[in-house]
């Protein structure tokens, strides 16, 4: 039976969100009652933040498990040190240790005696680009405190406490950003989708759906409209849908899981009428926000499309980019938001963009103007070549496309990448 009672962890908070981000110092104590003394090799404490992804895909012979891990930072303290002359606080960053003091000293035990235990520690996280705390079905980000007893000959006792971590690495991101008006909140985005119907239905249906914003926060309404001309003879609703979507990625492979956050249907659309329809999307408060991790990522998108029976639904896609609420204060207009000058309306995850042109010689129907008022967005044109006169020789195709036998790409083999463990030091 161990000694060693009621091992707890316990740590301070910073504000009344009970978080921790880059650059905070994680103050708190150890605690542990002793029913016998013993003899221990350390009393430790650290601080660790990792990623890590895994699943599982086919069955029996067939089944392939895919996993990946990142480590973003780990910080140690040694609160009784091997031979006792003190404490030392080591730091590392991918494979880079750090040591404050020398690492040759002789390991010998140290004798705690009978009775309750407290050690204080101090532990500051680095500053770096680590996402915040996250929790999937494939995967998880997670933060977290841990103290250890080592004792000769026997197994380690450990305890944990995991802490909610609030990166504010994209807030200094996307605030560099905006000052070199590197990206742009996108107002008033519309788009237009076209179908032509085939089989037993006969006619056309053209949609047009418009949104206020592209950049938004957890709290938000967002506003959506739809303008639909159904020229067939079948019926229809529209519907509008706000999605999200994990992606986790192991190597060259990737699985993801959807999930449906809000859902609206419009009323019945008769076949030859028109109709719009406006609808107002709230974003939870809860929503999850998750930027910077290279194997797990968050996106967001609505839907608005047209449900008709025994046809290919017509769709619209507008993908979000939803922001910490500290960008709350930015106003429209100010630079902030996912997509570069020059793009001409936002990307879509639909194959919509395969029909969304009018038919040759068939001018689209006459839609009013959207319900929001401020002006459409202007992007600026194609870069011309340069000129050249005519007495010179032509130029080379590299000279004008210098780039174009680059590999913007690297591309995955079919080898498989093994990872050792890490020593239970090292997590």
């Amino acid at each position: 039976m161990s000694p060693i009672k009621d091992f707890n962890v316990t740590y301070g908070t910073i504000d009344e969100s009970d978080t921790f981000s880059e650059g905070d110092t994680i103050v708190g104590t150890v605690s542990f009652s002793l029913t016998k003394a013993i003899k221990v090799k350390s009393v430790s404490v650290k601080a660790k933040g990792d990623a890590n992804v895994h699943w599982s895909e086919g069955s029996g012979d067939d089944e392939r498990s895919y996993s990946d891990h990142r480590r973003y930072f780990k910080v140690k303290e040694l609160l009784v040190a091997e031979n006792a002359k003190g404490r030392f606080i080591y730091l590392e960053l991918g494979n880079h240790v750090i040591l404050p003091f020398h690492s040759s000293w002789q390991y010998t035990e140290f004798v705690m005696i009978i009775g309750v235990h407290y050690f204080k520690f101090r532990l500051k996280i680095p500053e770096g680009n680590m996402p915040s705390s996250f929790t999937g079905c494939h995967g998880k980000v997670v933060y977290m405190v841990e103290a250890k007893i080592s004792r000769s000959w026997r197994w380690p006792s450990t305890v944990q406490k995991e802490i909610k971590f609030v990166s504010k690495a994209f807030l200094h991101t996307v605030q560099v950003m905006a000052n070199t008006a590197m990206v742009f909140v996108l107002e008033n985005v519309c788009l237009y989708v076209f179908k032509k119907m085939s089989g037993l239905s006969k006619g056309q249906v053209q949609m047009s759906a418009t949104i206020n914003r592209t950049v938004c926060f957890p709290g938000e309404t967002l506003s959506v409209a739809t303008k639909i001309c159904n020229s067939s003879s079948k019926d229809m609703k529209p519907k509008f849908k706000l999605q999200e979507r994990i992606v986790y990625r192991a190597g060259c492979s990737s699985t993801s899981s959807e999930k449906t956050l809000f859902k609206k249907v419009g009323d019945n659309i008769n076949p030859n009428s028109e109709e719009s329809v406006s609808c107002q999307v709230k974003i939870p408060v809860d929503v999850i926000i998750l930027h910077n991790c290279e194997i797990i990522s968050v996106e967001y998108y609505i839907k608005v499309y047209v449900d008709i029976s025994f046809a290919t639904d017509p769709e619209v896609v507008f993908p979000l980019a939803i922001v910490p609420p500290s960008f709350a204060a930015f106003q429209p207009g100010e630079a902030l938001g996912p997509y570069p000058p020059g793009t001409a309306g936002a990307p879509s995850y639909s194959d919509f963009t395969s029909f969304n042109q009018w038919p040759q010689g068939a001018p689209p129907y006459e839609f009013s103007a959207p319900a929001f008022s401020s002006p459409p967005v202007q992007y600026p044109g194609s870069t011309a070549l340069p000129q050249f006169q005519q007495e010179e020789p032509p130029p080379s195709y590299t000279s004008l496309y210098p780039h174009q036998n680059e590999q913007p790409f690297s591309y995955c083999t079919n080898e498989t990448k093994k990872r050792q463990h890490i020593a239970d030091d090292d997590n």
